[in-house]
């Protein structure tokens, strides 16, 4: 049997489409899926499922804190939002630099503590703006825990909205006002010294160092041994502006000494020095001058035959200036007679009070002798004009006696300071 070619290609391409499909014979289909449905699927599944909260920061400290707590209740208090509004409002909040405001320390941290003065974080106080005299001393005794203090802000806030405050600082503006004052008042204060230099020794005054000159140290050299003395001062130069603050010693001393001091006391003395003019004697921290005239009542050719430096003598006070501290002194006064001081001192000076009992015996009776005289004299001029008349020739009534008198008044005043 022949057949064509168009028969023949026909044939081919059926047996090439059977070779090609896949049988179906023992098969079972399964439908495609598309995974685009799948996800939203799932999706949707999630979102009917509830979500479980994550815990927040504070529940996390809430969970690990150890204090008390306190319980809720539904009991109503007398303060709304309103009244908690007006409270804020009322309250004035200054955490500027410099401002000065009440706060208590609630921890000791590091270098310092932790001071709760109302801000949103706790402020930081370093161990040296505590106080302005922190030596030798714990912080815990400076600023003890939960009691109310003032403090300084000396800083603004950090990136954790913290401030460094101060107490140092506020008693240091206080301290400078309360020296002002003293210094001001002129008043004798007490104070330590608590170092010493070449040129003198620094005192503690309110907390504040001050200077005091070697040359106003009295009885004392600026060494070691003065280290923990405390002694009597004065100033001398007050400059804040500048941190200037200079005390004397001797001047308080001086002062302390002319307040016991009067004219005709005998006092122990110490020769200091010899000049041509006369000696340099110390009494009581003090620096009189003995006149070459006053020593004795005759001539003294050679001072150093009569006084040496280092030598013990007594004498009286002859004169004073109690505004700058000097003394004038006198031992002719002390001599049974004349010239005794250069021929035998000891005896001198062991009768000295003695000798100087009679001398101002002496000189009080000569005193009242001169204000006698002076009496006299006035007494005199004013009878001198008792028989005055009236230029018209009348007679002076009886009762114009005392007014007739033109140094009655006179008289009567001299009558007062001379009794």
């Amino acid at each position: 049997m022949k057949f064509s070619t168009a028969a023949l290609l026909a044939a081919s391409l059926v047996q090439s489409s059977i070779a090609f499909t896949p049988s179906l014979v023992g098969h079972r289909t399964t439908p495609l899926q598309s995974t685009v449905l799948e996800e939203a699927t799932t999706d949707a599944a999630t979102d009917d499922k509830p979500k479980k909260k994550q815990p927040t920061r504070f529940d996390r400290l809430k969970q690990l804190y150890k204090g008390p707590r306190f319980e809720v209740t539904a009991d109503s208090i007398d303060f709304s939002y309103d009244d908690f509004d007006k409270a804020v409002e009322e309250t004035e909040y200054a955490f500027e630099r410099n401002s000065v405001v009440e706060g208590m320390a609630v921890e000791y941290s590091g270098s310092g503590c932790l001071v709760d003065i109302g801000a949103k974080a706790s402020a930081f106080l370093p161990e040296q703006e505590a106080s302005l005299m922190m030596a030798d001393k714990e912080l815990s005794e400076v600023v003890p825990l939960d009691t109310p203090l003032q403090f300084q802000i000396i800083s603004d806030e950090d990136e954790n909205g913290q401030l460094l405050v101060s107490i140092k600082r506020l008693e240091y503006k206080n301290a400078w006002e309360k020296v002002t004052s003293l210094a001001e008042a002129d008043e004798v204060l007490e104070a330590e010294v608590v170092a010493v230099n070449r040129g003198g020794a620094i005192c503690l005054v309110e907390g504040l160092r001050a200077f005091l000159p070697g040359s106003h140290l009295t009885g004392q050299l600026p060494d070691e041994n003065l280290i923990g003395q405390t002694l009597p001062l004065k100033f001398l130069e007050v400059k804040q502006e500048n941190n200037k603050l200079v005390v004397s010693n001797r001047k308080a001393v001086v002062e302390q000494q002319m307040a016991d001091l009067s004219r005709g006391d005998v006092v122990q003395g110490l020769v200091k020095a010899l000049k041509p003019y006369g000696a340099f004697v110390e009494v009581g921290g003090m620096s009189g001058l003995l006149h070459i005239s006053q020593i004795s009542h005759d001539r003294i050719e050679d001072l150093e035959a009569v006084l040496q430096p280092g030598m013990q003598i007594k004498c009286m006070i002859i004169d004073h200036d109690k505004l700058n501290g000097r003394i004038a002194l006198a031992t002719k006064t002390l001599e049974y007679e004349p010239g005794a001081i250069l021929k035998n001192p000891e005896e001198v000076f062991e009768k000295a009070e003695e000798t100087a009992e009679k001398y101002l015996a002496k000189m009080e009776q000569e005193k009242q002798a001169r204000e006698e005289a002076a009496r006299d004299i006035v007494l005199g001029l004013g009878d001198s004009l008792d028989g005055l008349g009236l230029d018209d020739g009348e007679s002076k009534p009886a009762g114009d006696d005392a007014s007739s008198d033109p140094l009655q008044d006179v008289s009567d005043s001299l009558d007062t300071l001379l009794s």
